[in-house]
């Protein structure tokens, strides 16, 4: 069975799953294991260094002019003839879209099974698993895989009982400028680290959010993941938060705890990747309580401890 996957998060799935044996074609954007695999869906911002709000304004002007920011390779497409197409309907920005998708099957000789993969809570990234296992006849391994990454979200919250960790009033930015809070998965994953984000969207889709607001909600922990970007590009725009007014009067810049994280523990909804953002944030909410491991360790920093050791490197 030939498959094709337009969705970075399904890749990530079926390489976990150990299920790669299927998959015969992945987008530009998917993970390191699948690098090696003809790139079906390219984007035209791919390469390319834009800044937030450039990348905000080119997405902005392509949704007005009814146009899409991905393409699809038809002859590679064509050649791999997949049995399969992994899609998703969440995103336009994120990934390219089923509309797109059904566009550039429907010019295909042998027509493949079109599966949308369009969670919006974290329970619906769950059943995504199941849903990529039983496209491939191989449900049991979804189950298997999922009893694991379970156990690892069961042992926090036991821990988090144990110690009667109070929820931390948290901010997840989804982008930096403009800003926008977090949405879909993200809430309830803050939740099961011991947090809660009351400007965030449960289920929907993230949206802009003034500064003036986030001033008055003043977050303990704020934690920036730009979708798309990992933590030492999001570095390059941190200076656009700290010179806003009031940021050093913010609560979680004052206890130093301002982190920026990798966006895959985030936006790219595979259950391994956001389980390991649940550990992330878990560290972050409670340090008191929980450490990182070297594998978590390396996806996020605290801002207000690099700045001081790059203060100290540079006398």
């Amino acid at each position: 069975m030939k498959v094709v996957s337009f969705l970075p998060a399904a890749t990530k799935m079926i390489y976990d799953m150990g299920l790669q044996d299927h998959l015969y074609g992945v987008t530009f954007e998917c993970p390191k294991e699948a690098h090696a695999l003809p790139k079906i869906v390219r984007c035209i911002l791919e390469g390319k260094n834009y800044t937030s709000i450039e990348i905000d304004r080119i997405f902005s002007a392509s949704k007005a002019q009814g146009k899409s920011l991905y393409w699809v390779d038809d002859e590679l497409l064509e050649s791999i003839s997949p049995d399969i197409v992994f899609t998703q309907d969440i995103c336009e920005v994120c990934n390219i879209d089923t509309v797109c998708t059904e566009t550039a099957v429907m010019k295909l000789s042998k027509q493949p099974k079109l599966v949308p993969l369009s969670p919006n809570n974290l329970q619906d990234v769950f059943e995504c698993a199941i849903t990529i296992a039983k496209a491939l006849g191989k449900e049991e391994v979804a189950l298997n895989y999922l009893a694991g990454l379970q156990k690892k979200t069961d042992d926090i919250l036991d821990k988090l009982r144990a110690n009667r960790a109070p929820l931390k009033r948290v901010m997840l930015m989804e982008w930096i400028d403009p800003i926008y809070n977090c949405g879909h998965w993200i809430p309830f994953q803050i939740a099961v680290a011991g947090g809660v984000d009351m400007l965030s969207n449960p289920a929907g889709d993230s949206i802009v959010n003034q500064w003036e607001k986030i001033l008055k909600y003043n977050p303990q922990v704020l934690v920036v993941a730009p979708c798309g970007f990992d933590v030492s590009r999001s570095m390059e725009e941190m200076e656009i938060l700290i010179q806003k007014p009031g940021w050093n009067d913010l609560e979680a810049v004052k206890n130093n705890q301002v982190y920026v994280a990798d966006f895959d523990m985030f936006t790219q909804p595979s259950v391994g990747t956001l389980v390991e953002g649940i550990e992330a944030l878990s560290c972050m909410f409670h340090p008191d309580i929980f450490k990182a491991d070297e594998r978590i360790g390396r996806k996020f920093l605290n801002y207000s401890e690099y700045k001081s050791q790059k203060v100290l490197a540079n006398k």
